[in-house]
């Protein structure tokens, strides 16, 4: 049972707005996106889902798959779930649309997990601060997560978990485990999609702000899986500038 990737795509982004549509590099942002989940062996269908016409054209500029959604999804999962509900497929992988060099294989090791692990539900990734350059597993803004010892999802945080009693907290050198990154690219059962949005907001979530936190609390499992580098999101002009950069680098080296 190989999956269906789906790319969530809005024109609308507080601190980069059109993001989607960025070109400098000759492709659209979406683009870079769609070409390497379309390098994916363990997908079978790579789809953008978004409701604006003006990614709709330049999806199909390039010859890409897109499908509209409605414009009132609060989440992006909850996009995806439209979209798995028109695609039936048995797993379905949501791809985020603003990390134009995330890595193929990894993407096949979330669909991999869910056909390996069939008790868990939801499969992520994670990677070890310790191999990441300029990453403080202190920053509320990077999401730590832990797991078991079945490498399943106990709690994903913003706060420094686990917390280094009588431990040096700088470095990592004296840690008792290490700090890993939870990666925000999930694949999932399409059975959990039909169900999603009928979870309702649990207390763990509303404090941490995390999704995530919903669907530990209502019982399903996560599958985590850790990889060696982690995709760099575009989250700002700078960022996109400074992967323009990174391309141009590869293109003339």
């Amino acid at each position: 049972m190989n999956a269906l990737a789906v790319i969530p795509a809005r024109f609308a982004s507080t601190r980069f707005p059109g993001k989607p549509l960025a070109n400098k590099t000759g492709k659209y942002l979406i683009q870079h996106v769609y070409e390497r989940a379309a390098q994916c062996t363990r997908v079978d269908r790579v789809v953008v889902a978004t409701d604006d016409e003006r990614i709709r054209e330049a999806v199909e500029s390039f010859g890409g798959d897109v499908v509209m959604t409605r414009d009132d999804h609060p989440t992006g999962t909850d996009r995806v779930a439209e979209v798995a509900a028109k695609i039936k497929s048995g797993l379905v992988v949501n791809v985020q649309g603003d990390e134009p060099e995330i890595d193929p294989a990894h993407i096949d090791t979330l669909v991999e997990s869910l056909q390996a692990d069939t008790d868990a539900t939801i499969a992520t990734l994670a990677c070890p601060f310790a191999v990441l350059e300029a990453a403080d597993p202190r920053d509320p803004n990077a999401v730590k997560v832990v797991m078991d010892g079945y490498g399943r999802a106990i709690y994903f945080s913003r706060a420094l978990i686990p917390h280094p009693r009588g431990f040096e907290t700088k470095g990592t050198s004296h840690q008792p485990a290490p700090y890993l990154l939870h990666l925000g690219v999930y694949a999932y059962r399409s059975a959990f999609l039909e169900e999603v949005q009928t979870l309702q907001p649990t207390p763990l979530e509303r404090t941490e702000k995390l999704e995530q936190l919903r669907w530990i609390e209502h019982g399903y499992s996560i599958a985590v899986r850790l990889v060696n580098r982690a995709a760099i999101g575009i989250d700002t002009p700078q960022d996109y500038d400074a992967f323009v950069e990174r391309v141009a680098a590869l293109t003339n080296p």
